[in-house]
């Protein structure tokens, strides 16, 4: 019996000891995952940021670049979300255990902007000694914690009161006048209309999720009444993109665009169009501000860049869409449209069959890789490489190094390229893609940029200017209405031309809204974005 006791102690020695070896592996193995999401996360973010400082370095060379930042900055957020979850996992397992704990090293955080205001919270102080209990207590300095916290958005009504004055002599009655407003009534203030305006067409929340989310916030406003408002400050604001309108035109070189837009029609939906044409002469050290126009069709039709442009002539940078084709004809009035096309169009095609990443992830065999393709993506690469070191530069500049590095770099990829057109297929997508780029009237256009420094190397101003459509297709799902089209080009016009020029849309809107009344015609082109000087303290109380 003894020795029956004494076994059962021993086995219950070793459980504890068993016990207590698999808590440590399980801490152990916690405090691991912890180290590896957290190194996960730390490169992916080194990554990004290596990512990012080398697209400010070289510019905007591509769209894929674009998206493969908003790709990493996904998984980034994803990364430091699983480590944050293993640290706390590995904290708990930690203080069932004598094992180490883990502390993660994050980066230092960038102090709170001085500009927001600071609410001083301070914890009641003891009034007696937490050791002796003496009541002899001095304060000796202090500890600060700053946590950034949100107010929600705070609604108010504004009255505007008109005191009415009789004059006992002639019995007349007085009272200023009323002050005049942005739309007919006055019953919402210039921010929220402004807050209306930004949230629709620079932020593609349709007025049906505004009212709803009002409506959350206590303030009931009706969808029609939202319309209503948004149909008055077009109306109000149209001066405004009318001189939008004539600085854009007065251009000698634009960029042009379009994306497709989904239109309401019976049964469905049918594929509008979204035009833009851009002045950007920024790089070419240009002194015009930059702008962008915005129309609106229900097709895709030729005669739709004709009335745009009616009366234009100049340089068209675009791809080589057919119905362009009418402004470059010489009988044209009032004279024919120079084409210059864009090269990353005509890339993209060689990079599609040169993607070893893309044949990769779609488990392709290594042939399906084009060298021919391969080798041109280098070729091309090459005189992008020259465009971003020339970029900002005066069009004189520019010439002179295309003339000495660029031509022969043109030249050499012509003569490349015919070469190995001649030995494929006309079927062959290289050799269409070859096509594409060599064709007599259209290497022409391409290369125009070698005799105008001007001339950029791609449509990227335009693509840029319709990106954030591109991305609000989703949210707005489709166009109502062609007047509903053409109101969102309007918008647009306004809102990614105060982009350009570093304005915030939503305060130049605001402000613009507020003084539009009061001005004269002459004093119209002082809001222009790149004329606009937010209204001081003083102004406004002077107002």
């Amino acid at each position: 019996m003894p020795d029956t006791a004494s076994e059962i102690a021993r086995l219950r020695a070793a459980l504890a000891v068993s016990e207590a070896r698999a808590e440590a592996a399980e801490s152990e193995l916690a405090q691991a995952r912890a180290v590896v999401s957290t190194s996960e996360a730390m490169i992916k973010h080194l990554k990004l940021e290596i990512t990012k400082l080398r697209r400010e370095q070289y510019g905007h060379s591509s769209e894929r670049r674009a998206r493969l930042i908003d790709q990493m900055e996904l998984q980034l957020e994803e990364l430091e979300a699983a480590a944050t979850e293993d640290e706390l996992a590995a904290e708990t397992a930690a203080q069932s255990t004598p094992v180490a704990g883990f502390q993660r090293r994050r980066p230092a955080r960038k102090p709170f902007p001085e500009h927001l205001p600071r609410e001083r919270v301070v914890i009641e102080a003891p009034s007696s000694c937490a050791c002796c209990g003496s009541d002899r207590i001095v304060k000796m300095g202090e500890d600060v914690t700053e946590t950034l916290e949100v107010i929600p958005r705070r609604w108010k009504v504004i009255q505007t009161v008109r005191e009415k004055f009789t004059c006992r002599h002639c019995e007349t009655i007085n009272q200023p006048p009323a002050p005049f407003h942005a739309t007919p009534r006055g019953w919402a203030g210039p921010n929220l209309l402004a807050t209306i305006l930004f949230e629709k067409f620079g932020q593609h929340q349709p007025l049906n999720r505004q009212a709803e989310r009002y409506a959350r916030e206590g303030v009931e406003l009706s969808l029609s009444t939202l319309a209503d408002q948004v149909g008055a400050c077009a109306a109000a604001l149209a001066p405004i993109h009318a001189l939008i309108r004539d600085h854009v035109l007065r251009a000698e070189r634009l960029h042009g665009d379009d994306t497709t837009v989904p239109l309401l029609a019976k049964g469905g939906t049918k594929t509008a169009r979204l035009w833009t044409y851009v002045r950007d002469d920024r790089p070419f050290a240009g002194g015009a501000p930059p702008a962008a126009l915005f129309y609106f069709s229900k097709d895709r039709e030729m005669a739709h860049p004709n009335r745009h442009l009616a009366g234009w002539q100049g340089l068209l940078q675009a791809d080589a869409y057919g119905g362009y084709n009418d402004l470059y004809c010489g009988d044209r009035d009032p004279g024919p449209v120079s084409s210059a096309l864009c090269w990353s169009h005509a890339r993209r095609k060689f990079f599609e069959l040169a993607d070893i990443k893309e044949k990769a992830r779609k488990r392709k065999p290594d042939h399906d890789i084009s060298p021919v393709a391969l080798e041109a993506v280098k070729r091309i690469d090459a005189i992008f490489d020259i465009e971003r070191e020339i970029n900002g530069l005066d069009a004189g500049s520019r010439l002179e190094v295309r003339h000495h590095r660029s031509r022969p770099l043109v030249d050499d990829l012509h003569e490349w390229m015919q070469a190995e057109r001649d030995t494929m297929s006309k079927h062959n997508p290289v050799a269409k893609a070859i096509t594409y780029m060599v064709k007599k009237d259209r290497w022409e256009a391409f290369t125009r940029f070698l005799e105008d420094g001007r001339i950029c190397l791609t449509n990227n101003a335009a693509e840029r200017a319709l990106r954030g459509i591109a991305l609000g297709r989703k949210s707005w799902l489709f166009a109502g209405s062609e007047r509903g089209g053409d109101r969102a080009a309007f918008m647009y016009s306004l809102i990614v031309t105060a982009k350009m020029n570093d304005i915030d849309p939503q305060a130049w809107l605001a402000d613009v809204l507020a003084r539009l009344p009061e001005v004269t015609a002459s004093q119209v082109p002082d809001l222009l974005p790149w004329n606009w000087r937010p209204a001081s303290s003083e102004d406004r109380r002077a107002a």
